[in-house]
């Protein structure tokens, strides 16, 4: 047992899972990132309650290399959904500061994803243009609107850094405010932020300008960036994230954390236009084939790969190939907090099943985020 053991850790020393990684000033001990998760369980005002910090706690105790809070809204008209934490003042302050200090304890970097619902915005639906359906109406936000948005994203960065965090990462994935204003399939408008890509993409080159204006170039600055919308048409995919992502390198953004999925994405399509070569040793990691061109297109951006990832050998396959930088994942940290440590000793497999029924809506925002198998 004890030779097992030993066995396991020089195999963990070995592996580049569990080597060093630096951006800038900020140094992770491993390669394993803890992906913007929401607990939904933040009060009405959005302060994080007491559960929120327990569950923290877990995961900084967990050897984990980076955690990525998860999504606060930048302005209460950009509140997504019930139970989502804040940035927007300096109510939120408190709490945030008491989760930094409380994971920086345990030597793990945090840093703060802030962001805007745009059309999920229940107090102020606004987005890139007017946008209906059966159950809503989004208006189209103004100029003012949008410059009042840029400087909002800005504030709740510097409220982040007052509250200890080291860095921020601006949330443009997953159909939310930026990467509404990214897709063709919302963005119908006719001045300088519509129309062609590059002025689709100006919110987001905007808001990071900002940003970096405002708390300046210490902190580390990252993005979360659709791949791919998995959208029939008019959506982004892969050659518009690929120059996205130049844009973004060319300005200096530190790290750009791979997803996707956005607005009328279809199921079929994202199970398989993202992926790798059949043969590929991590084929099991969604967006591995559209990651693979991204890190051509930007070799010195470091990247973080999310959605899909189970297996020990594919995060390795991923590292040992200088697909991705860090390996984020989400639903093994709901289901096991400690599952880097457990890694680190041998393990080869997240026991979540993805069956996802901790995101249900019978769940969401009554009860605090946990694995609903083991928390029925």
């Amino acid at each position: 047992m004890i030779n097992l053991l030993c066995s396991a850790l020089i195999k963990s020393i070995m592996s580049k899972l569990f080597s060093s990684f630096s951006i800038r000033h900020l140094e992770s001990k491993n390669r394993l990132m803890r992906s913007a998760t929401t607990s939904y369980w933040s009060d009405k005002n959005g302060i994080l309650r007491q559960p929120i910090l327990d569950y923290y706690r877990l995961l900084a105790k967990g050897d984990l290399g980076l955690i990525i809070k998860g999504h606060s809204y930048i302005s209460s008209n950009g509140k997504a959904h019930t139970g989502q934490s804040g940035l927007s003042d300096e109510s939120h302050l408190s709490k945030m500061t008491e989760l930094t200090k409380l994971v920086h304890y345990y030597d793990v970097p945090i840093i703060a994803q802030i962001n805007h619902g745009g059309l999920s915005s229940k107090a102020d639906r606004v987005t890139a243009s007017l946008y209906k359906t059966d159950e809503f109406e989004a208006r189209e936000a103004s100029q003012d609107d949008i410059a009042t948005i840029i400087e909002n994203f800005a504030s709740s960065a510097e409220l982040a850094m007052t509250a200890g965090f080291d860095g921020i990462q601006i949330h443009s994935a997953h159909g939310y405010l930026l990467s509404q204003f990214l897709s063709g399939n919302i963005n119908k408008r006719e001045d300088k932020y519509g129309g062609n890509l590059e002025n689709r993409s100006r919110l987001l080159l905007d808001v990071f300008d900002t940003i970096k204006k405002k708390i300046g170039n210490e902190p580390v600055i990252g993005v979360k960036l659709n791949c791919d919308d998995f959208a029939p048409q008019d959506g982004i995919e892969i050659i518009d994230s690929i120059q996205i992502s130049k844009w973004l390198a060319n300005r200096g953004i530190d790290f750009i954390e791979i997803s996707g999925g956005g607005q009328k994405q279809n199921a079929k399509i994202r199970k398989i236009r993202g992926k790798p070569s059949p043969n590929s040793p991590y084929f099991e990691a969604n967006f591995s084939g559209h990651a693979e061109k991204i890190r051509e297109a930007v070799p010195k951006t470091a990247l973080a790969l999310v959605d899909g990832i189970r297996e020990r050998s594919t995060m390795n396959a991923l590292l040992e190939k200088n697909i991705a930088d860090f390996i984020s994942m989400s639903k093994p940290f709901i289901r096991e907090p400690y599952f880097s440590s457990k890694l680190n000793t041998g393990k080869k497999r997240s026991d979540c099943i993805d069956c996802r029924k901790c995101l249900s809506k019978e769940r969401f925002g009554k009860r605090m985020l946990t694995c609903a198998v083991l928390d029925p």
